[in-house]
């Protein structure tokens, strides 16, 4: 059987025009296995906020679907209202969350097609066809992707590997099997034997929470650790290599992932892990320098002090939450993107896979 047919889907569009968003509510998972429908921009706005749906390709699917939820009902007006919505839908829809790439490459996608057929003088129905089509049409690049960094990962695993991940990059992240988790899947359904270890991830627990739910969805071997684990595991010799996504890359290599992220790669470098970064050209910034130019989302003192319903903390104690950080390209020994693999990433070996992409 092939194993990387079993991963999660995270979200689809259901129906033609109209239609509706469905996905994950991934605030309930594992225990509870619930689909969302979202039927509106704000609902969009608010799914993404939430973090129902998160994982930098993912969002970037949902915010095209969000798009075309503010413009689908309008197809019997002008091409000037069309237009109009589609741009204040993916403007609303920028401001859910500020660190991820892909939420403003698809928005701009979105708004580009937008203008183009507007400008080719199509009516209200026709700019929404062309909507819909082209947020379908990011889906299935992002599937696309994720197969193609899956085959390309896939070479660096061998049979009976140790791999750590940190956070959740897998399919309920991405529009197909994922990101970091891609190249598991990949190397499953080859035949090979692999063994992944799971950070938990503070403060939300991703990893113990998302990856290790779908991990053993998939039938796959995996140990769930605690974050300040990682780097006594790594001493002990069982990891064999590092695989992490990004929610931004810089166009000197730098990466950007889930807070922790930073400290699992100086840890990997310490100890003689490989650590690879997994994520599209999508996720590339080529307005963004070097990491310290990124924007890092700052989230409520609630999920430190009272996660999941429990406080931990003293009433009033102050809390510093970043959602990200980010790690220096000197720490990351490549990138796989669908362009191949960026061994020791720096500005130039990052700006010749943009290239390729046709990103600059």
């Amino acid at each position: 059987m092939n194993r990387a047919s079993l991963h999660v889907e995270t979200l689809r569009w259901e129906g033609g025009l109209p239609g509706r968003c469905t996905l994950i509510e991934q605030t309930l998972l594992p225990l509870e296995e619930r689909w969302l429908a979202v039927e509106s921009v704000p609902a969009m706005h608010d799914a993404i906020r939430r973090l129902a749906v998160r994982g930098a390709p993912a969002i970037g699917v949902a915010a095209g679907y969000g798009v075309v939820l503010g413009v689908q009902q309008l197809r019997d007006r002008s091409g000037d209202e069309v237009l109009r919505a589609a741009l204040e839908a993916a403007d609303h829809l920028a401001t859910s969350r500020p660190t991820a790439v892909n939420l403003f490459w698809a928005l701009d996608r979105m708004r580009a097609r937008a203008r183009r057929e507007h400008g080719a003088r199509r009516d209200g129905n026709g700019i929404v066809a062309a909507l819909h089509e082209e947020a379908l049409a990011i889906h299935a690049e992002d599937r696309a992707m994720c197969a193609e960094m899956g085959r390309i990962g896939a070479g660096l695993v061998e049979d009976g590997m140790g791999i750590l991940t940190h956070c959740n990059a897998g399919a309920l992240a991405t529009g197909g099997m994922g990101t970091a988790l891609a190249p598991i899947y990949t190397a499953l359904a080859q035949g090979k034997r692999v063994k992944v270890w799971a950070d938990e991830t503070r403060p939300l627990l991703q990893g113990a929470r998302l990856t290790v739910y779908e991990l053993m969805k998939a039938g796959i071997e995996v140990v769930l650790i605690t974050d300040n684990m990682a780097a006594s595991l790594m001493r002990t010799g069982v990891v064999d290599l590092v695989f992490v996504g990004s929610d931004r890359i810089a166009r000197n290599g730098d990466v950007c992932n889930k807070i922790g992220t930073y400290s699992v790669a100086l840890a990997a470098r310490e100890h003689g892990v490989p650590f690879y970064a997994v994520a599209p050209t999508s996720t590339f910034d080529p307005g963004c320098a070097r990491g310290e130019d990124i924007h890092i989302e700052e989230r409520g003192a609630e999920e430190v002090c009272e996660g999941f319903g429990k406080r931990t903390a003293p009433t009033g104690a102050h809390v510093w939450n970043p959602a990200f950080d980010w790690t220096p390209a000197r720490l990351v020994s490549g990138i796989i993107c669908e362009q191949g693999l960026v061994r020791k990433p720096d500005r130039a070996r990052v700006e010749a896979a943009l290239r390729s992409a046709g990103r600059i």
